[in-house]
């Protein structure tokens, strides 16, 4: 295979490659494996008031493959300097693959966890299963908080983008993987770009999205929702 260096360049100024600035961070987020099912006869467990499920049999089969494809991007480089996760199991339960390959420090940082659905934490995948008309409502709303107790969305909003700049602050000029959720993941990307909050809500489980925050305090979306990993899967 004849590589990049031995292709000659014609003379001129060729493209490049983008660059993340000086003083940037960039953000590999990876929204969680598949979560157990909900049933009625066997709730899923709780922690501050969130569900708290294990990963499903496919979630791990996830995980594992997601793993794989980041240790082939830390190889390749630029390396990753640390993983993240939330307080919730599942992120945790993500991140191990990937983290036993590299041996890279986690650290948790609540406030990236869930946004809390009040009510309908343990059943919301039935309501939208139903079409709720509460449901509809938010996604025509574009915001949790119409679903009864959820948690208000400049509260959201606020405590994700703490957890993100402190993850950006503790890493100026390097590289991180933050395993994550997807109403999370969709408020990211939807700040970052300026969009309505569920723009960017439908990423898949063990997809990877990536987000460059740079010295100024913009954010800049580089991926969503890659896939490319997971195709030789068979669900």
């Amino acid at each position: 295979m004849v590589s990049d260096r031995e292709v000659p360049s014609p003379p001129g100024i060729r493209q490049q490659p983008w660059t993340p600035p000086p003083g940037a961070t960039t953000i590999v987020l990876v929204r969680h494996g598949e979560s157990m099912p909900e049933h009625p006869d066997h709730p899923h467990p709780t922690l501050d008031g969130h569900a708290d499920p294990d990963l499903a049999p496919h979630g791990h089969v996830q995980a594992g493959l997601v793993a794989e494809r980041l240790v082939a991007e830390h190889a390749a480089g630029p390396a990753f300097d640390a993983v993240y996760v939330t307080s919730l199991r599942r992120t945790h339960q993500t991140a191990a693959p990937f983290v036993a390959a590299t041996g890279l420090p986690v650290t948790e940082v609540p406030g990236l966890r869930e946004v809390h659905l009040g009510e309908w934490e343990g059943s919301f995948r039935e309501r939208a299963r139903s079409g709720d008309p509460v449901f509809l409502h938010a996604l025509e709303a574009q915001r949790w908080d119409v679903i009864p107790g959820a948690e208000p969305d400049d509260e959201f909003r606020t405590r994700v983008r703490a957890g993100v700049e402190r993850i950006a602050a503790a890493h100026v000029d390097g590289r991180v993987v933050a395993v994550l959720h997807g109403g999370v993941i969709g408020l990211v990307l939807a700040m970052a770009t300026g969009t309505g909050a569920f723009e960017f809500s439908a990423s898949d489980n063990c997809s990877i999205s990536e987000v460059v925050v740079l010295a100024d305090g913009r954010w800049r979306v580089r991926r969503f929702n890659d896939t490319a990993h997971l195709a030789a899967a068979a669900w």
